[in-house]
């Protein structure tokens, strides 16, 4: 079968399902919703750091456990808590990579690889440490509802200067 690929920025579902499908593969690798959505998160932010392009159709918003796509929360808000496991039963798009080009399945898996071996509570609090969610929450305390969008020009400058860093090592 042929691959029809389609143009970034991807729908965040269908990036959403097939992290979904890869960490289920995974042998003790557990996927909370709270975790996917910091994994869609950095997916965001390094592709903007990175290649200065938008990698999802969707934003971010500031919440109290960190970076959340409202859309994601929305499809799982019935079923799921924050920190419920996530699993395959849970997919919308079982095939997910006919329509994802093989390299951006390689950047994806390059994200999955640095931060998907931490659990969803070590990714709020990596986020929580960073600029972008900082300075979207400024003005509101640690424990109040927010929904101020993190800006994009904000994660592409915090991790683009990251990106650089980390290059400049090796």
């Amino acid at each position: 079968m042929e691959k029809i690929y389609v143009m970034k920025p991807y729908d965040v579902n269908l990036i959403a399902d097939y992290i979904i499908l890869r960490l289920d593969e995974d042998e003790g690798m557990s996927l909370s919703n709270v975790k996917l959505q910091k994994l869609l998160y950095y997916l965001q932010a390094w592709s903007l750091g990175i290649h200065k392009k938008r990698f999802l159709n969707c934003d971010f918003e500031a919440w109290v456990h960190g970076p959340v796509v409202r859309e994601i929360y929305d499809r799982f808000k019935n079923t799921k808590s924050l920190y419920d496991l996530i699993t395959k039963d849970d997919v919308e798009n079982n095939n997910p990579t006919t329509t994802i080009s093989n390299r951006d399945i390689e950047f994806i898996n390059f994200i999955l690889d640095n931060y998907a071996r931490f659990s969803g509570v070590e990714l709020e609090y990596m986020t929580h440490k960073e600029t972008p969610w900082i300075d979207a929450r400024k003005g509101f305390n640690s424990l109040e509802s927010c929904n101020e969008k993190i800006q994009e020009a904000l994660m592409q400058d915090y991790y683009g200067k990251r990106w650089k860093e980390l290059t400049k090592k090796q």
